[in-house]
């Protein structure tokens, strides 16, 4: 286990809506920015390439459908120019990258996440479980991305927004060694005043209950509706009113629950920053480990399916061809 601190760096911004490139190139500059504070990790909120999909819960699907085309072209594969991109940032500031980003795979989308790593090494997981109306533009993931990565500053991990009230998911998490956790938002706008389970005071506390649940530093980016996003997804003043603007609440927590950094306004962009002293991770664990001296796995234990589910699975044809019966035809 690392002892040493590390520095890290948490973004609050309003995305470039639908544009991939100019998302990328956001991307790249908070990145610049983070690494020139001395910042050794950066994390970007869910979705915020090419922007979170909020529009989703704003009328019927019918609606939204007008969205896809120019949504689904500006998500990002993994395998592509723009994931190319982020990785050659991350080996030329050294830094290591966590950003949320539409996935596009074939005709589908997935809400994903790719932790980045210094030497260029890209991962990507997808979220188990998209979220209510989310399950209308995207698909879900599998076991095989629960994962925690090895990387220079420690084991990380992350997960999207709403995995964070699945308690079987995080504990999951919690058994891979977690160190430091990206907890991906993508603002807390939607319903202000009427949800509460989807505002600012519940789903921090969610980040905050993972950084003490886990013994892990949290990272907890978020992202900014503002005019921009009003202009696009929101015709009726009904809408401003279920989408406000603001509802960057990003934060960074350390294994106790306590605040590491100094909360933005939340119509303010910027970056958080916070140093993670790993000693506290020791501290934290010694008092309370769920997976090792404070667990009872004679009462309870967690099934935790890894193997990937590919839609397709290849059967090799055989080294030789089957012989067929032959008919009575075939004897005449």
């Amino acid at each position: 286990m690392r002892t040493s601190t590390v520095r890290a760096a948490v973004v609050q911004a309003e995305p470039k809506w639908l544009d991939l490139t100019a998302c990328i190139n956001q991307v790249i500059e908070l990145v610049a920015e983070a690494a020139a504070n001395g910042a050794e990790i950066v994390a970007f909120p869910e979705a915020f390439i090419p922007g979170y999909p909020a529009w989703i819960w704003l009328d019927s699907p019918a609606w939204a459908m007008r969205m896809v085309p120019t949504y689904t072209a500006n998500s990002m594969t993994r395998d592509g120019a723009e994931m190319a991109a982020l990785a050659a940032a991350a080996r030329e500031y050294g830094i290591v990258i966590v950003s949320g980003f539409s996935e596009r795979a074939g005709g589908s989308l997935y809400l994903s996440q790719a932790v980045v790593l210094p030497d260029g090494t890209v991962h990507v997981r997808r979220k188990l479980k998209p979220t209510h109306v989310e399950r209308s533009v995207y698909g879900e993931g599998d076991g095989s991305d629960l994962a925690v990565y090895d990387t220079p500053l420690g084991r990380v991990g992350a997960l999207n927004c709403w995995e964070h009230l699945q308690p079987l998911t995080k504990f999951a998490m919690f058994s891979q060694g977690e160190q430091i956790h990206v907890a991906s938002w993508p603002s807390f706008s939607l319903y202000r005043g009427a949800a509460q389970a989807l505002g600012a005071e519940v789903n921090n506390a969610a980040s905050m209950m993972y950084a003490v649940e886990g013994q892990s530093f949290v990272l907890a980016p978020c992202g900014v509706i503002g005019r921009t996003a009003h202009d696009l997804f929101c015709d009726t003043e009904l809408k401003k009113q279920l989408l406000v603007q603001g509802g960057g609440f990003a934060r960074i927590y350390g294994p106790d629950g306590s605040s590491l950094a100094e909360p933005l306004a939340e119509t303010e962009e910027g970056i958080l920053y916070a140093d993670l002293d790993f000693t506290h991770i020791t501290v934290a664990k010694s008092i309370a480990d769920p997976v090792g001296h404070y667990a009872r796995p004679d009462v309870l234990q967690l099934v935790f399916n890894q193997v990937p589910a590919p839609l397709v699975r290849h059967q090799p044809l055989p080294a030789e061809p089957i012989p067929t019966k032959a008919t009575e035809k075939d004897l005449t």
